[in-house]
């Protein structure tokens, strides 16, 4: 795939303040891309950026394979950008889906692609086409916002804390026809959210701002599905090939659990029998090294679930590790962190 973003050297700031610091950074085309890191760090200020609302203070920005002096329309009808609790213009909400259709100059069929976007994100046309601004709840007020951006089929869809603001209703429907977007136009997604559940399912690739600076980030396992009570405050997670997975803690039956890829050991043999020691054979599917830390990620095929772990490279060659190869994965059930 090729890079419809490349960011050289770019330095942001304000009123002196550098807030953005990033040497290299790329986005292939059709990719969905997370990025992570604490409030302040620098997102949604690259957000912005790549929005071609904000001009960095140095740097190079390339779009489409091209370096972009000063953005242009042509840039922006390609882009947009969703904001935790974007804004509508004073008018009905068939006149905010209409408006950037009309501002591009794309007015055929408006009625039908108005149609559409709404029923994308669960409004019923018949509804809410004619309703005021006024006149929606909080949630549908951000689903139209999103609606007015799906309406586009952009080409780049920057999503900054999308569902954090909305009921859980909404938040799923939104998810959906995000998801929607990427599949069949192949929209490139660049997402910030605090939702590492869907984060990691939804995104190929994450990375992480800390300080206005760029790292790469391995992303948690996430091991979704009915957790069954078991002895104490153990409970197990049942996968296809019948091998358990057990937690520590006192989830909900639909609870999902993430497991740091650094609590995941790798080893040739199977131990001794432990209750709080999970020990789960597997088939190495794929390694690739994080450039970051020198440290090789390795993910194991385990039932239904593909397991992620970090190991050294000394340890990659001790132990003969390659795709193909059978290994057991060792983690305690403590190791678990629950998302409700």
């Amino acid at each position: 795939m090729k890079d419809i973003f490349r960011l050289e050297n770019v330095i942001h700031q304000y009123s002196g303040r550098t807030v953005l610091d990033i040497q290299n950074f790329e986005v292939k085309e059709g990719e969905a891309l997370a990025l992570l890191g604490p409030n302040g760090s620098g997102k949604s200020t690259l957000l912005r950026i790549l929005a071609f609302l904000e001009k960095p203070t140095k740097g190079r920005v390339y779009y489409d394979g091209k370096m972009v002096n000063e953005p242009s329309f042509a840039h922006r009808r390609e882009v947009t950008l969703l904001l935790q609790n974007s804004p509508l213009l004073k008018r009905s909400v068939e006149e905010n889906l209409c408006y950037g259709l009309k501002v591009r100059g794309k007015t055929s069929n408006m009625q039908e692609k108005v149609r559409t976007a709404l029923e994308m994100v669960g409004l019923n046309p018949q509804k809410f086409a004619k309703r005021k601004w006024f006149e929606l709840s909080g949630g549908e007020a951000q689903r139209v916002a999103l609606a007015s951006r799906l309406i586009l089929k952009p080409r780049v869809l920057l999503l900054d804390e999308p569902t954090s603001s909305v009921d859980s209703e909404s938040a799923k429907v939104m998810k959906e026809a995000i998801l929607k977007a990427k599949n069949q136009w192949g929209s490139t997604l660049v997402i910030v959210s605090h939702d590492l559940a869907w984060i990691y399912q939804v995104t190929e690739r994450a990375l992480s701002l800390f300080n206005g600076k760029l790292i790469n980030h391995v992303p948690e396992n996430v091991l979704s599905g009915n957790w069954e009570p078991r002895n104490g405050s153990l409970f197990a997670l049942k996968l296809s090939d019948g091998q358990i997975i057990m937690g520590a803690g006192n989830p909900m039956e639909s609870s999902t659990a993430l497991l740091d890829p650094k609590d995941v050991i790798i080893c040739a043999e199977k131990p001794e029998e432990d209750s709080a020691l999970n020990a789960l054979e597997g088939t190495i599917v794929s390694m690739n090294l994080v450039r970051d830390t020198g440290q090789v990620l390795v993910k194991t095929l385990v039932g239904d679930k593909t397991i992620s772990s970090l190991v050294t490279e000394k340890s990659m060659k001790n132990l003969h590790l390659h795709p193909g190869l059978k290994v057991f994965l060792h983690f305690k059930a403590s190791a678990l962190k629950w998302l409700q």
